[in-house]
C-alpha cells in the first residue's frame, strides 16, 4: 500500500510511523498545517519532524504554508468550532487532494494518535475528503501509543510542543488561572504513567547483590563504591537501575557501575538513569569515563560516549579470580571511552 501520512509534528508521528511499518506499511509523511502559529512554532515543529524522518528513513513530503491570515479571516467567527470547520478540515483535504494527484492508495493522518482532539470529527472529515476525491482512507485508533510514543520522544530529546497549533490554543494556555485538561473521547482513558524520579542512594551497601551482576566482584565494587556517589532510578516505590558515580579529578568523573534489574531491563531505564545524571553533573564537571568490555560499547556510543581514551590491557585477568563473561565472549581489556558534558547534542 502507497499511503500519504498528513503529519502535525514528530513526536505524534512516532507511535503512527512504527505501528504501521509493523503491518509492513510504509508511509510517506506529508507536512501541511498552516494552521500552527505563531512562525517560530511552526518552524520548530517542521525542522524537528525533517531532522526525525531523516534519522529514521522515512521519505517526508513538506508543503510550505504559513497560513496565519487565511486562518484568521476562516475562524475568526466561530472559534469554539475552529478545529473540526477548519484546522482538520483544510490539512485532510490538502492531503487527500495531494494523495489522490500523486498516485497514492491512501491517506492517513497523526492525528488520531491524540487524545486530546476529536477523534469522531476526524474520521467524519477524512471520510468526507476521501469521498470526495475518490481515494481510501486509512483509519487507525492510534491512541492506544499516544503515551509510548510520547516516553519515546522525550528520550530521544525531540521538540515538544506545549499547545495544539494555533494562536488561540496557545492563549487558552494563559487565560485559565485553573486549567483543566481536554475532555477525552467516550470510553478513552490515558494509558497510567509511572512515578520516575532519580534519587540519591545512602545506603550504598544494601544494593550489593545488584551491583555484583555488573561487576561480579565484592573486593572490586568496595574499592571504589565507599568514595563514589550512587543513585538509583526509582519507578514507583520500587528502585530498579542503579548507577555509581566516582570523581577522579576537578573536572572529571568515572561511571563505575551501572546495573538493572533483571525484570526491568529493555524499558530503557539505563539509559534515563545515566541521561540524567550527565545532566546534573555537567554543571560542574566536563568529562565523564567508563571502563566497559566489548560488547557494550555500542551502548555507550549511543549514550555520547563517544571519545576512545584508552585500553588496559589483561584487566579482567589480572584483578579478578574468576573468568569473566559478557554473553559468549571471555573480557580480557578494559576498554575507556569518555563524554564531553559540555557537549550539545546536535542529532537530536
Amino acid at each position: 500500500m502507497k499511503l500519504l501520512l498528513h503529519t502535525c509534528c514528530a513526536p505524534c508521528s512516532i507511535y503512527c510511523i512504527d505501528s504501521l511499518r509493523n503491518e509492513d506499511i510504509e508511509p510517506t509523511v506529508y507536512w501541511f498545517n498552516p494552521n500552527i502559529h505563531p512562525y517560530k512554532e511552526y518552524q520548530a515543529r517542521r525542522d524537528c519532524l525533517k531532522e526525525y524522518t531523516t534519522k529514521i528513513g522515512v521519505k517526508a513530503i513538506f508543503e510550505e504554508n504559513y497560513g496565519l491570515r487565511d486562518f484568521c479571516q476562516k475562524v475568526i467567527n466561530n472559534l469554539e468550532k475552529r478545529c473540526e470547520d477548519y484546522c482538520y478540515l483544510v490539512r485532510l483535504e490538502q492531503t487527500a487532494k495531494y494523495a489522490k494527484e500523486n498516485g497514492y492508495d491512501a491517506f492517513s493522518t497523526t492525528l488520531l494518535v491524540s487524545p486530546y482532539q476529536n477523534h469522531e470529527a476526524l474520521i467524519k472529515v477524512s471520510e468526507l475528503m476521501a469521498k470526495k476525491y475518490h481515494i481510501s482512507f486509512l483509519y487507525r485508533d492510534f491512541r492506544i501509543g499516544f503515551g509510548q510514543g510520547q516516553d519515546k520522544a522525550k528520550e530521544l530529546g525531540l521538540y515538544r510542543q506545549k499547545y495544539c497549533g494555533c494562536v488561540f490554543s496557545e492563549e487558552s494556555r494563559y487565560n485559565c488561572h485553573n486549567p483543566v485538561k481536554p475532555e477525552l473521547p467516550i470510553g478513552y482513558k490515558l494509558p497510567s504513567r509511572a512515578n520516575i524520579q532519580v534519587k540519591k542512594i545512602e545506603n550504598k551497601e544494601d544494593y550489593i547483590d545488584l551491583l555484583l551482576e555488573a561487576d561480579p566482584s565484592k573486593n572490586m565494587i568496595f574499592k571504589y563504591l565507599s568514595d563514589s556517589d550512587v543513585y538509583g532510578l526509582k519507578v514507583d516505590e520500587e528502585i530498579v537501575s542503579i548507577a555509581v558515580i566516582l570523581r577522579i579529578s576537578k573536572n572529571e568523573l568515572e561511571l563505575k557501575n551501572l546495573v538493572t534489574k533483571k525484570e526491568h531491563r529493555g524499558k530503557g531505564y539505563a539509559k534515563k538513569l545515566l541521561k540524567s545524571l550527565c545532566g546534573n553533573y555537567k554543571q560542574k564537571y566536563s568529562k565523564m569515563l567508563v571502563g566497559t568490555t566489548e560488547n557494550n560499547i555500542p551502548f555507550y556510543v549511543k549514550q555520547g560516549f563517544d571519545k576512545y581514551e584508552k585500553t588496559i590491557k589483561n584487566f579482567f585477568v589480572d584483578n579478578y579470580e574468576e573468568e569473566i563473561k559478557d554473553g559468549d565472549i571471555v573480557c580480557t581489556d578494559m576498554i575507556y571511552y569518555s563524554k564531553d558534558l559540555k557537549k550539545i547534542k546536535k542529532d537530536n
